[in-house]
């Protein structure tokens, strides 16, 4: 900022204070104003955009003990004091700054190997430690300490175990990130292992009336003893017998958390076949998906003698084809 900057702002009239306000109702009015005029509240407004870059400015001066006694020194200089030519009757340039370098004599005080008439600039830069063309305070960006507003907060990362009916559905849970207080988060439904969730707003609150930070959630997801996700779509697999799987048969399959379907398995229905439940898989952002049944033919372990009986004449009366003749002359010729 410009020294003159500070003559021409009343950075208590931008924030809406008086002098005498206490850096903790100063602090409560900044956030305020910020959250007011922000730009993530106001996009596209560039008023809004201006008036947040104000009050910015007000704040990191006004906010800073050391910044504020000077900015205040400052302006009680200036106030009532009339830039006239030197030698007029209301006092002049060199008049006003006379006073406080101990200079009296009305030829104006001396400065720099006793060159007289300083300009303003070089006056104020010398009080604070900046030089000609030089920002307040030796800054050399031509801004102040905060110009850029006031700074987010920090992010925060967690990891959380889930069932997996919690991820599939989503639910509301209680975290407890290293080094701040317990949370409730939201999960929503359709994470998958693995994944990462960006919390807005849920991290470090901002050192000086910003926004707060993210927290950045990892998801692990238990295993289900009969689920498996499959992008959008659940599997299963589904034993049938071997009577079912050659006859045909209608069997009862289990949906994740609620009640069972019935699905018609044809006549001849090899192990491996898919069978689909429509909309009973994940629901998410990007839609519903399917419950894939697999077939799994079982074989029987132990048979009795009477069913061993019966098994060798339904043997003996297949043909003598082999199945894996196919399979044997493409694995020859390749």
């Amino acid at each position: 900022m410009a020294s003159q900057d500070w003559f021409d702002k009343d950075f208590y009239a931008v924030l809406g204070v008086s002098k005498t306000i206490s850096e903790a109702d100063l602090k409560k009015t900044y956030r305020k104003l910020a959250r007011q005029f922000h730009p993530d509240s106001n996009p596209g407004d560039p008023k809004a955009e201006a008036k947040f870059k104000e009050i910015s400015e007000a704040h990191s001066v006004l906010s800073d003990p050391e910044l504020r006694k000077e900015y205040d020194q400052v302006r009680a200089m200036g106030s009532g004091a009339r830039f006239t030519a030197g030698g007029q009757q209301g006092g002049g340039f060199e008049d006003v700054f006379g006073g406080m370098f101990g200079q009296q004599q009305r030829g104006g005080p001396q400065y720099g190997g006793g060159q007289s008439g300083a300009s303003f600039e070089d006056l104020l830069g010398g009080m604070f430690g900046g030089g000609a063309g030089r920002g307040s305070f030796g800054s050399t960006s031509g801004g102040f300490r905060g110009a850029g507003g006031p700074s987010k907060g920090r992010d925060l990362s967690a990891s959380t175990t889930l069932d997996f009916i919690t991820a599939i559905r989503g639910e509301t849970i209680k975290l407890q990130p290293s080094g701040a207080k317990a949370i409730n988060v939201k999960i929503p439904a359709g994470v998958s292992d693995g994944q990462k969730i960006r919390l807005k707003g849920k991290g470090e609150p901002s050192p000086d009336g910003g926004l707060a930070g993210d927290l950045v959630l990892s998801i692990t997801v238990r295993k289900h003893p009969v689920f498996e996700r499959d992008g959008q779509n659940l599997r299963i697999v589904i034993p049938v017998t071997f009577v079912e799987a050659t006859l045909g048969a209608t069997i009862e399959v289990p949906t994740l958390g609620g009640e069972s379907v019935k699905l018609r398995v044809a006549p001849g229905t090899p192990s491996g076949r898919i069978l689909r439940v429509k909309e009973r898989g994940v629901t998410s952002p990007k839609g519903v998906g399917d419950l894939l049944a697999e077939i799994q033919v079982a074989v029987p372990a132990r048979l009795t003698e009477d069913a061993l009986k019966h098994l060798e004449a339904f043997a003996a009366a297949m043909p003598r084809d082999n199945p894996r003749e196919e399979l044997l002359e493409k694995a020859a010729s390749a």
